[in-house]
């Protein structure tokens, strides 16, 4: 089901996709674990019925509550006066300008189109994104290994860690699966800077789909203790280490003209 059909099915109560908080106690303590603060700005992606923008509502200065679907997004509209009602796409809104943090259950099926939207490029000035996941998703994201092509060029730029399991029954409807808090923060100090993110993307993907040695000398891999390692057994911090001596090479060189951006 795609994010618009998902969300046009909550025309009778609820998408597919998206599984309210049933609790308002439970959105509070995210909230508060949060540390959202009265100086930040928050979005809250996906907010449907407004059980977390209630509590962001009460901690942050500002929150954008972010709905495609006219019915949720017209029961919000209105209802506190720090609080701007965004009727979109949460996979293609328009993101702020300025620092902003990201609390939100996100719609399960537009998960990965909404977490490329916030972390593909590492110049939007997201600070912390903490979000509501079906859990092999949480799992997956918060492992080091194996990696992902995404996993390891978000890792660049922000740091990953689960905090938290949420039951099934947290939820209204309940999913199919339990539910994980994942917490994406911004590094002090990148891996990589932020003006390579296209190269150091296709020179990733360029290592998944064909294999280190294709995109580093036998040296390099040996000095770092990596010639029998498998791209998927590198975490974020290998890959960078691995990265500045090979950008400029004719390999990269290779890369960048024939287009690769995928695994």
């Amino acid at each position: 089901m795609s994010e618009r059909h998902a969300h046009g099915a909550r025309r009778s109560g609820r998408a597919r996709s998206q599984h309210f908080l049933r609790k308002r106690a439970l959105a509070a303590e995210l909230v508060r674990d949060a540390g959202v603060g009265a100086g930040d700005l928050v979005l809250d992606l996906g907010a449907g019925s407004g059980r977390l923008t209630a509590e962001l509502a009460r901690a942050a200065g500002r929150v954008i509550a972010v709905e495609l679907d006219p019915r949720w997004s017209g029961h919000l509209r209105g209802r506190w006066p720090n609080v701007e009602v965004v009727e979109a796409d949460a996979a293609v809104v328009r993101l702020p300008r300025e620092p902003f943090r990201v609390v939100a259950n996100l719609p399960f099926a537009s998960t990965t189109a909404i977490l490329r939207h916030l972390f593909d490029d590492p110049r939007v000035p997201l600070r912390r994104a903490d979000v509501i996941v079906e859990w092999p998703v949480a799992l997956k994201r918060s492992l080091p290994w194996p990696s992902t092509l995404n996993d390891v060029v978000w890792g660049a730029w922000y740091s990953t860690s689960l905090a938290r399991r949420l039951p099934r029954s947290a939820f209204d409807p309940p999913p199919s699966v339990d539910a994980g808090l994942l917490v994406l923060e911004r590094r002090a100090c990148p891996l990589v800077p932020e003006g390579c993110a296209r190269d150091f993307r296709r020179f990733v993907a360029a290592g998944f789909r064909r294999g280190l040695r294709a995109v580093a000398p036998a040296r390099t891999l040996r000095r770092l203790g990596l010639a029998a390692a498998a791209p998927r057994e590198l975490d974020p911090h290998q890959w960078a280490a691995l990265y500045p001596g090979c950008r400029r090479s004719e390999r990269l060189l290779r890369i960048r003209h024939e287009g690769v951006t995928h695994p």
